[in-house]
Order: structure tokens, then C-alpha cells, then sequence
């Protein structure tokens, strides 16, 4: 089958570690699924794979890819009741864990330490014509959906979900600030806060990432820089926001620090800009400021972001759409951060 993968890492010259070539075709095992894949979505992790910049080691060559939507191609013995038959439309859910642990069993899997997600430690990832994984976490394609657009509700999406209702858990009415719009996860953000009745106000440097936002459904954008807490200040009564969905790290945290309200969240999820801003331990206790980590999110979160997708009619906003044999440029936009929204790899 074809393929996109790694055949080293690291190095001056990441890009140059990616294959596009055959690789052997996966067979579903016991409790599995075989999935004729579709599309599927790039994240960064993609490309700090190619950097070498791994939580654990993995064989090399590995298929790229942690999202995928397609068709059930065929399921291997002691399949579970109640999945999707061969041929039906699907969503993948990328994620496996260990389910002997103490996160596991008290119901939060993402403080699992072995978890793993496509293309990690010991799954092939999506960037192929064929991707195996847990039956249970083939779920229906929501009917509105594109595959293309299915696809980008894995990762990005999902993370979102849980940063906005689980870890914030924002409500209708409440304030938001999205920061580094409109890559994929801001915009994932913007969409779904705005989508559930949120005030979402949405913060970057660039107008035309601003404009984005604003057709996303951000009901106020701000210009990021020196001014933008002041700005932020202005639109809620001076109070600040009810919590700051931060992604971007050391070139936004001051105003995500001034921004947030007396007793609020900042959710963080990435620092794409840098890991080590200032903390500023004394405004954090003087206010109450909860600094909140979040990654990925759960299977029942999941399906409970499907449905909020499917109710509120949501469509992911893509930036562009490639074709397989095209990974590499696909990989080196979203390495030059010129995205707005997601990518995605036709297959």
C-alpha cells in the first residue's frame, strides 16, 4: 500500500526524513479493525516525529499520521458488538491505553503513562491507505461531514473539546480568549466556544488571521502585542475573561496572565512559541490564577464532541487539501506555520 513515513529523524534537514512509498498492509488482529483510510489531518506532532522529538522511542520506518476517516474495511476475530459493519463510513478515534493503571480505572485515561497514539510507539499512523486500531474506537462518520472534514475532528479538534468543557468547563454565557488565531487548534477553539454560546474573543497579530476568527464565529478580536490585555480588559467590564485557551507559550503568556479573571483558568495545550515564559508566581497566587495542562482527550469525550458537532451543525475549516504523494509540501506549510486551519491528505 501507499505510504507517507519516517525512515530516520532528526537532523538539520527533517523534511528529508519522510518516504512516500509501499509499505506491507496491516491485517486486523483479535478485537481490531482494518480501515480503508480516506483522509486524514497532519498535527505537529507529524513533523517533530521527523525532528526526532518523540515521548518514546519508536521502530523506524513508521507511518505518519494521527487522524483518519474512512470506510470499515474489514474487522479481525472477536470483534465487539455494535461497530460500525464492514463498509460503513467512519471517524477513527487515535488513542490506545494501557487500561490496567490507576488513571485508567479511576476514568481519566489521558493521565495513562503508556498511552499511545497513531504513529507512536507500537501503531502505524495514517498517512496510508490502510490503518488498523481498537474496534471500539470506530465510530460513525457524522453524515454532514466530508471525509476531509470528518478527518480534522481527531486531534485538533478533540483537544479543543476538552480544554474549552472539560478542563475550563466553560458554559454558555462565559468568557473565552482563544490565542494564536486561526491555526488549527485556535480555530477548532473559536468554532466550538462560539458554537455553545461562549464570548469568544480571539487574539493574534496578524489582521487577516483576525478576520478568520471573526468568520468563525469570534464575537471580538484583538490584535496581540503590548496592548492586548488592556484591549481584552475593555471588553469584559475590566473583570478579564473566564479562561485563556493558550497553545502558543512564551510570546503570549504575559497577556494571557493579565487577562484572565480572579479565580479563572489557563488552559495550555502547546507552546508552539516557546516553553518557558515567566511564570509569575506572585499574580497567580495573589488572584488565584488556575494554570490547567491539557492533552487530547478521552474516548467518551469524543463522542460526546461528535455529537456537539453533529446538533450544531459545525464544519471544521480547512486550509488546504493534498494528496497523498504531496505530504512533503503539506508538511512544509505547516512547519512555516502559514496554515489557517486544518490540512489534510487525501488518500
Amino acid at each position: 500500500m501507499r505510504a507517507a513515513y519516517a525512515t530516520k529523524m532528526g537532523g538539520d534537514a527533517p523534511l528529508n526524513n519522510l518516504e512516500i512509498g509501499e509499505r506491507p498492509e496491516p491485517t486486523a488482529g483479535p478485537g481490531e479493525a482494518r480501515i480503508r483510510v480516506r483522509a486524514a489531518t497532519l498535527n505537529h506532532h507529524d513533523y517533530w516525529t521527523l525532528r526526532g522529538v518523540v515521548g518514546s522511542p519508536i521502530t523506524l520506518p513508521r507511518i505518519l499520521g494521527c487522524d483518519a476517516a474512512g470506510v470499515v474495511d474489514s474487522y479481525g476475530p472477536d470483534a465487539p458488538a455494535g461497530v460500525p459493519p464492514p463498509g460503513s463510513d467512519v471517524i477513527v478515534y487515535q488513542m490506545k491505553f494501557c487500561g490496567e493503571c490507576g488513571a485508567c480505572a479511576d476514568g481519566d485515561p489521558m493521565l495513562c503513562r503508556r498511552f499511545e497514539m497513531l504513529s507512536d510507539v507500537g501503531m502505524e499512523g495514517s498517512f496510508a491507505e490502510y490503518v488498523v486500531v481498537p474496534a471500539v474506537h470506530v465510530l460513525p462518520k457524522p453524515a454532514r461531514l466530508s471525509y476531509e472534514e470528518a478527518a480534522c475532528l481527531g486531534t485538533t479538534f478533540l483537544t479543543a473539546y476538552r480544554m474549552l468543557f472539560v478542563k475550563a468547563q466553560l458554559r454558555p454565557g462565559q468568557t473565552v480568549l482563544v490565542q494564536g488565531a486561526a491555526g488549527g487548534l485556535s480555530t477548532a477553539a473559536i468554532t466550538l466556544a462560539a458554537a455553545a454560546g461562549v464570548f469568544t474573543i480571539a487574539s493574534s497579530r496578524s489582521s487577516d488571521r483576525l478576520e478568520v476568527a471573526k468568520r468563525l464565529g469570534a464575537h471580538a478580536t484583538v490584535p496581540g502585542g503590548r496592548d492586548a490585555a488592556k484591549a481584552i480588559l475593555g471588553l469584559t467590564s475590566g473583570e478579564g475573561v473566564d479562561a485563556v485557551m493558550e497553545s502558543v507559550g512564551e510570546p503570549t503568556w504575559a497577556t494571557s496572565m493579565r487577562a484572565v479573571r480572579a479565580g479563572g483558568a489557563i488552559v495550555v495545550a502547546g507552546a508552539t512559541g516557546g516553553p518557558n515564559p515567566p511564570a509569575d508566581l506572585a499574580r497567580i497566587f495573589w488572584r488565584q490564577i488556575r494554570i490547567i495542562g491539557s492533552t487530547m482527550g478521552s474516548l467518551s469525550e469524543f463522542i460526546a464532541l461528535l455529537r456537539f458537532v453533529e446538533c450544531a451543525a459545525i464544519k471544521p475549516l480547512i486550509d488546504r487539501i493534498y494528496p497523498l504523494e504531496h505530504a512533503r509540501s503539506a508538511i512544509e506549510r505547516l512547519a512555516a506555520d502559514e496554515q489557517v486551519g486544518k490540512l489534510v491528505l487525501s488518500i
